[in-house]
């Protein structure tokens, strides 16, 4: 594709966003160039004394959904969540390792199928409608848990059995087989732990009434407008300084730059495009970023239509040329060029099959297309979230097609809710977004490739692979990470043949901060912790 060409769609790519991203609202690691910039920060160090008071607005780039724990499938929702209540067990800040929350310890059975957890004595509930802010107790973890295996909308729970309360503060949890990842299960935000009289005495209404154990309880939730929560006096870990927070949507952002610069919004989330730049170069606003374990894909229909011909899957690939793409989305360096479907900063990554995914070959890929029974090309319906860079993304991935294969792609854009439910529903022809979670592979290759996620949003496509499947089990079975790693990256090289989807960049988490917020620690999974045992942010006068 020529230069002028690519470079003419881009500009084309650049205006619809902004346009579109203006008036709508829209879930790693690779070497960063950030450190050549001089300005990365990963930890915001306090000056001067903390002060309690003030509120902190956070804007997100697309508006949240949903805050039923069970029902969430974004980090929109999940900001949220984990700021209003807890899990049992959290990951640290370098996710590395795992620490005690509402469970100050826990021991795992000789087989590996019962975890015993001891709860902390000095947690209580946010008051709420149906109750008054009583204190926690072992039922509401056996609740919540079972409730989030049999409900949740990602399967994020999906090891589990049951749970039996021994007493007060102690809890069983039973798995079928051993499950190496229960733990890093326990840390989402899905699997908060919630009282049971607000979740069924709210009923479908409970994502917009939640209650937990967290810093700081909903006061209100306006969808598409604002999420306002204040401050939980009764917080176990410690008193939040702040008086509040509150999420707001912001899908644009140099939106949310220029919000940063009058003061309307204190922190920035999932900043790209121009906005990285802006961030980066103001002097009054401050750019926190570094690598994050993130993939954004362009995922096939397995199962339906032309895509569902491995040729054809193939061909679009070979059609794409990554580099260029990757390019002309992240203009400021705000992500790596990808291949596969884990980031780098993934322990079961394999550099070795990069080579293996199908190169840019336009003459290829048309030959491909032909012998599949398409020389003219088809049309065909992309999804996409409304940000700025999956418009981008889209716009130059359908100028690639229709130059090298004469296929015509249809844009559909729309706001994260709807979106989510359409890439579930395994009607797209293609649709487009990112995910990102936690270093174990478990988290991307079981979540988007095993036949069991059929249905969730992650494998809305619907890959099935039998071979696939047997590797991803068998990495359960074993609490070894070196043995783990070896089944993962066998299912990676079965996956990578398949061609399921164009993997075709791993973004940074970059954060746009005012220069009042302290305390504030960068985290590579993107969580916004505004008060743990660890960390209590505060705004400087």
């Amino acid at each position: 594709m020529k230069k002028r060409f690519l470079a003419a769609i881009l500009a084309v790519a650049v205006s619809v966003g902004l346009s579109a991203c203006g008036s709508g609202s829209s879930a790693t690691t690779a070497e960063t160039t950030a450190s050549a910039q001089g300005t990365t920060e990963e930890t915001k160090v306090p000056a001067g004394e903390p002060v309690s008071g003030g509120v902190m607005t956070i804007s997100l780039s697309s508006s949240p959904k949903n805050l039923d724990p069970v029902k969430y499938t974004g980090t929109y929702e999940s900001q949220i969540i984990g700021t209003v209540c807890d899990t049992l067990v959290e990951y640290n800040t370098d996710l590395t390792e795992i620490q005690p929350a509402l469970a100050k310890s826990w021991t795992v059975s000789d087989d590996g199928l019962a975890y015993t957890f001891t709860l902390r004595d000095d947690v209580y509930f946010q008051p709420g409608k149906y109750q008054e802010g009583r204190k926690l107790t072992a039922e509401d973890v056996k609740y919540s848990l079972e409730r989030s295996h049999e409900l949740s909308a990602l399967q994020r729970l999906d090891m589990l059995d049951h749970c039996e309360v021994i007493s007060d503060t102690e809890v069983v949890c039973y798995l079928p087989e051993p499950n190496a990842v229960f733990l890093t299960a326990l840390t989402d935000a899905g699997n908060v732990i919630i009282p049971k009289e607000e979740a069924e005495g709210w009923g479908e209404d409970f994502g917009s009434h939640l209650v937990g154990t967290g810093p700081f309880a909903l006061q209100s939730f306006e969808l598409d407008q604002q999420a306002v929560l204040v401050r939980n006096d009764k917080y176990w870990a410690a008193t939040p300084y702040l008086d509040g927070v509150t999420f707001k949507p912001v899908s644009d952002g140099n939106q949310a730059v220029n919000a940063l610069r009058t003061g309307e919004v204190n922190l920035a989330t999932s900043l790209s495009g121009e906005a990285v730049k802006i961030a980066r170069e103001d002097p009054t606003v401050e750019l926190m970023e570094m690598p994050g374990l993130h993939v954004a894909y362009i995922y096939f229909n397995q199962v339906n239509g032309p895509t569902a011909d491995i040729k054809v899957r193939e061909a679009i690939i070979k059609a794409v040329n990554i580099k260029e793409l990757t390019a002309g989305v992240y203009q400021y360096q705000e992500a790596q060029p990808a291949s596969l479907p884990l980031p780098p900063g993934s322990w079961g990554y394999d550099s070795s099959l990069e080579s293996e995914v199908p190169a840019y070959d336009p003459e290829g890929a048309k030959k491909l297309l032909a012998e599949a029974g398409y020389p003219d090309g088809f049309d065909m319906n992309i999804y996409i979230s409304n940000t700025e860079a999956r418009i981008k993304m889209a716009t130059l991935f359908q100028a690639y097609l229709k130059e090298n294969l004469n296929i015509n792609v249809n844009i559909n854009t729309s706001e994260w809710g709807t979106f989510s439910e359409i890439a579930s529903s395994g009607k797209a022809d293609v649709f487009a977004m990112s995910w990102t979670w936690y270093p174990d592979p478990y988290f991307f290759l079981n979540k988007i490739f095993h036949t069991s996620s059929i249905g969730s949003l992650g494998n809305g496509q619907g890959f099935s692979n039998k071979e696939v499947d047997q590797y991803l089990n068998d990495a359960l079975l074993s609490t070894d990470q070196e043995k783990r790693a070896e089944a993962y990256k066998k299912a990676l090289a079965v996956i990578v043949k398949q061609n399921p989807g164009i993997f075709y960049a791993n973004e940074n988490v970059n954060w746009g901060v005012s220069p009042k917020v302290q305390g504030l620690e960068l985290r590579a999974d993107g969580k916004v912790k505004i008060c743990t045992p660890d960390i209590n942010v505060w705004l400087s006068r």
